[in-house]
């Protein structure tokens, strides 16, 4: 039972997402796996610890479900060989050296070919700077504009960035608010944070709002009394904290609200209620995301909502768009080896931007952005604008990308 026996290894090296997830995978896709004749390694450098942990684990356990339902199906069909995945997570903490050592630990110790899910601009880079050159297809979340186009033709994007979220997230939000004329921004002090605010910053500047302050803070604070004193003394109309994981957010909104401040509240990597509500409360009300998903409302299907019930029993959170896009990669890579009738790497990446599958948010994706990077590795994913309404996510606004 493949699945089962990497969990166990796993938790010995630190990186296990708890019993639960080994609970949920480890007996249902081991048995799927036992027949099929090969198995195809997928790395994920994610965060397993620290304030993005909640993010990480819930990568990791959407990936091996994905795995799960391949196998079950039958497994990846090439060259008249059947072919099954197993995921394979490592702690990379939110940074660049932790990045690199899971990058090497991934390529040159596990072997891996194919990179299932990677979280985190500066671990990513670090780990593209091995991939690319070792003929990896890289699947990741990064932000970062900086790790895409022609020259980096083995890597794609499995959720959104900022270049398609913050566009029409900020417009709806000064469209829904246009009495707010001025905002604070904070961000944390890395390639994430930066790439976020440098995006966010432009937008909201087109939109006529003025930017009174644009601050980083270190990822690992725990008292941000301080912060949101000097965010309150600045009296904005707006404050917008970025990429801030779901628990400093909440803390950020607690400290702000005993501090009387009443304006906008903005988080464009939100992504979800729970995590945020356990630190921050009722003060969390309002609350606009760019990356959040309401799965508990009448559009979801069972299936989502049941898969959203797992995740959220394994995490604590409901799912969310990072989360979700770790199971779109395992999608589209078996729809890319399955066009190319191949499991080489290089192959696998030549086709990938010419096919479509089915998302987990039931409609088909296929990629696009020439017109941004120059090359066709964005996953086409709807951008779904959520909203804090009496302590529930409710979806206000979804639309898909048209671009090439």
């Amino acid at each position: 039972m493949a699945c089962m026996i990497r969990s166990i290894r796993s938790r010995a090296l630190g990186t296990a997402t708890g019993t639960a997830m080994i609970a949920a995978f480890g007996l249902g896709f081991g048995a799927g796996a036992a027949g099929a004749q090969e198995i195809i390694k997928l790395g994920l450098s994610i965060p397993l610890s620290g304030t993005g942990a909640i993010w990480g684990k819930g990568s990791e356990f959407m990936c091996k479900k994905a795995a799960q339902e391949i196998a079950q199906a039958g497994g990846v069909k090439v060259d008249g060989k059947t072919y099954n995945f197993e995921c394979i997570a490592y702690d990379n903490k939110y940074n660049a050296a932790e990045g690199t050592k899971v990058a090497q630990t991934l390529l040159n110790r596990e072997g891996v070919k194919f990179i299932g899910g990677s979280l985190g601009t500066a671990p990513v880079q670090a780990l593209q700077s091995l991939s690319e050159r070792q003929g990896v297809v890289l699947f990741t979340t990064a932000w970062g504009p900086s790790i895409k186009g022609p020259k980096f033709p083995l890597t794609f994007t499995q959720m959104n960035t900022p270049f398609e979220i913050l566009p029409p997230l900020i417009r709806f939000i000064h469209e829904a608010n246009p009495q707010a004329k001025s905002i604070v921004m904070l961000n944390p002090n890395d390639a994430t944070g930066r790439d976020t605010e440098g995006v966010a910053k432009k937008v909201w500047t087109e939109t006529g709002v003025k930017v009174l302050s644009s601050d980083f803070y270190e990822r690992g604070t725990t008292e941000f009394q301080p912060i949101a004193a000097r965010i309150a003394s600045l009296k904005p109309d707006i404050v917008d904290l970025g990429g801030m994981p779901p628990a400093d957010a909440g803390a950020v909104w607690k400290e702000l609200d005993v501090l009387g401040w009443k304006g906008v509240k903005v988080v464009e990597v939100g992504s979800g209620v729970d995590g945020m509500k356990a630190t921050g409360g009722n003060a969390i009300e309002g609350v606009y995301m760019g990356v959040a998903v309401s799965l508990d409302g009448d559009t979801a299907t069972p299936k989502q909502k049941a898969v959203n019930e797992e995740v959220r029993a394994a995490t604590g959170e409901s799912l969310n768009a990072i989360q979700i896009g770790f199971y779109d990669a395992v999608y589209a890579l078996k729809a890319a080896m399955e066009k190319a009738k191949s499991v080489d790497s290089k192959a696998v990446g030549a086709a990938m931007p010419e096919v479509t599958f089915t998302s987990f948010y039931g409609t088909p994706v296929d990629f696009y952005g020439l017109d941004t990077y120059g090359s066709r590795q964005q996953m086409r994913l709807p951008v779904i604008i959520t909203q804090v309404q009496d302590g529930k996510l409710v979806e206000k606004s979804r639309i898909v990308p048209a671009t090439k």
